[in-house]
């Protein structure tokens, strides 16, 4: 049997005046502070069962929004303590204003994640539309975010978002002593997968998001692909700009596709990434081209598109070892030579990122 929450407050109370004042309450005060503390108790759960008296849920079409920081924990490893909370709080403090601005409703934030919904409690006929645009906006704060960021020493974040469309099931979940308005469903777990896939700086949209607003959006061609949980394959399409509301995703979206590539014979190692998790076994292979974000990888080992890896390979003319490289597979190709997979970076460390640029700059320089 549960025990009574007032108790528990009370010993709290009890423990609380012992450590500030060094002596503990005589049995009658003691006994006054239970009878208050049940009380406060007490009418708390009555206001609650009378706002609520029944536990309700609908069924409703709901937009969410899922962004996470690309790479943060890598980059948390390299600064100290005082500094990583202080860096997470001022870029999600800078999301949740954008959030509200847009009339979204953040569900809950999970570590450097936000998911955010729109269509709940409240539906509104623009729901997709006030979504695209806050996603829009979220990755043009990033760029001011990094700017103030970088005159203060700080790493470079970036920020992948995933956001679908779809019926949900919405309600509060929980306890009499602790409850939350939430959003659970197959849609959910959907838009999840959805981020996964999602580059840095880059928005992807599901497909029923995009026949809801195919004339508000400017987006890539439909890209097919296999999700868990999923026995068909799903479209996404990545999001470019939103003409009538002349918001455009930030110029890296558009440098990280069209980015100078410098042709190397670079022998690296790599390993597959499943569920979030590195496996141990290393592939060999050889990077044949390499830029700012990402490289072109000679192997023998057959990868498959939007598969996640970890990549190993040493920058000869500035004498560094980069190790924390992560990477997806976001383009195939076959030649004589054999297996040729484009990586676009997911994350690396702020010290290898100005290495990486470092070493590409001079074979720019020794090019020309």
């Amino acid at each position: 049997m549960k025990e009574d929450p007032s108790k528990e407050a009370v010993r709290r109370l009890q423990a609380l005046i012992l450590r500030e004042t060094g002596a503990p309450l005589n049995p009658s005060t003691n006994a006054e502070m239970a009878s208050i503390v049940q009380s406060a108790c007490g009418a708390v759960g009555e206001q609650i069962r009378e706002a609520e008296p029944e536990r309700s849920f609908v069924q409703r079409e709901v937009t969410i929004l899922l962004a996470d920081l690309r790479g943060f924990t890598a980059i948390t490893a390299t600064l100290p303590a005082g500094a990583v909370i202080p860096l997470l709080n001022r870029c999600l403090g800078r999301m949740n204003e954008i959030v509200s601005r847009h009339q979204g409703v953040i569900d809950k934030f999970m570590g450097d994640s936000i998911m955010v919904l729109f269509g709940v409690p409240d539906k509104r006929p623009d729901d997709v539309q006030r979504a695209l645009a806050c996603a829009v906006e979220m990755q043009l704060a990033m760029v001011e975010i990094n700017n103030q960021d970088h005159q203060e020493g700080m790493p470079e974040l970036s920020m992948g978002i995933g956001i679908n469309t779809g019926n949900v099931t919405a309600g509060k979940i929980g306890s009499d002593f602790y409850s939350e308005y939430t959003v659970i469903g197959n849609e959910v777990n959907l838009t999840s997968r959805i981020e996964a896939f999602s580059l840095r700086g880059q928005i992807l949209i599901s497909e029923p998001t995009f026949d809801r607003c195919r004339d508000f959006i400017t987006v890539s061609e439909a890209m097919e692909v296999f999700v868990k949980g999923k026995a068909q394959s799903v479209r996404l399409r990545e999001l470019y700009a939103i003409p009538s509301l002349n918001l455009e995703v930030p110029r890296m979206r558009k440098e990280t596709r069209h980015s100078r590539r410098l042709e190397v014979r670079l022998p690296c190692s790599f390993r597959l990434i499943q569920n979030k998790v590195v496996m141990p076994k290393i592939y060999s292979a050889t990077i044949r081209d390499i830029g700012y974000f990402g490289v072109l990888m000679e192997t023998d080992q057959l990868l498959k598109a939007y598969d996640d890896i970890k990549l190993e390979f040493d920058l000869p003319l500035v004498d560094f070892k980069a190790s924390d490289i992560y990477g997806k597979v976001v383009e195939l190709e076959h030649d004589k030579s054999g297996h040729l997979a484009g990586i676009e970076f997911t994350s690396i460390s702020h010290e290898t990122n100005m290495k990486l640029q470092l070493y590409v700059q001079l074979l720019v320089m020794a090019s020309e």
